[in-house]
């Protein structure tokens, strides 16, 4: 079978009712992502450019439809022993992926610096919920701006070690 050619891939994305720009974004998107995953990997945990001194941890879920596992470099604080990190996907109208799989499949893994566990992701609400993202928001100020971009309340995540 021959290889797909571009035409033929803007054809697949216009019947899934996907543009052509978004194709050549999440390409852009897995393309910046994984460079940050192998510069991450390779340096025990430090990154630099635009993540340069920020907390990163590397979230491995599980595809909610393909059920293959999916690595994301995100941004974290601490509460307690958990981890927290939130799905804001820069204030985009919709979720990013990595959080319906974990929706989906609740047990992931979880890279900091050069240690690797396992974690259950919860979904705290309410009061709670706000509180952690208003001392994520204290933490990094982005996360103010992304809330009031975008009309959807942007889950926050809380990761508990598997005991």
């Amino acid at each position: 079978m021959a290889d797909a050619t571009p035409d033929d891939e803007t054809a697949k994305a216009r019947s899934r009712d996907i543009t052509p720009e978004t194709v050549a974004r999440i390409a852009i998107d897995a393309d910046y992502n994984r460079k940050i995953i192998e510069e991450f990997r390779a340096n025990e945990g430090k990154t630099f450019g635009l993540f340069k001194g920020q907390p990163l941890l590397l979230l491995t879920t599980t595809g909610a439809k393909s059920g293959e596992p999916r690595t994301t470099p995100v941004v974290y604080t601490r509460d307690g022993d958990h981890l927290i990190i939130i799905a804001s996907k820069g204030g985009a109208s919709a979720h990013p992926a990595w959080f319906l799989n974990l929706l989906a499949h609740p047990e992931v893994t979880v890279e900091v610096g050069i240690e690797q566990f396992q974690m259950r992701a919860v979904v705290p609400e309410g009061e709670e919920r706000d509180r952690l993202y208003a001392q994520q928001a204290a933490a990094m100020p982005a996360f103010t701006a992304y809330q009031a971009k975008t009309t959807r309340r942007i889950p926050v995540v809380a990761l508990e070690r598997v005991r």
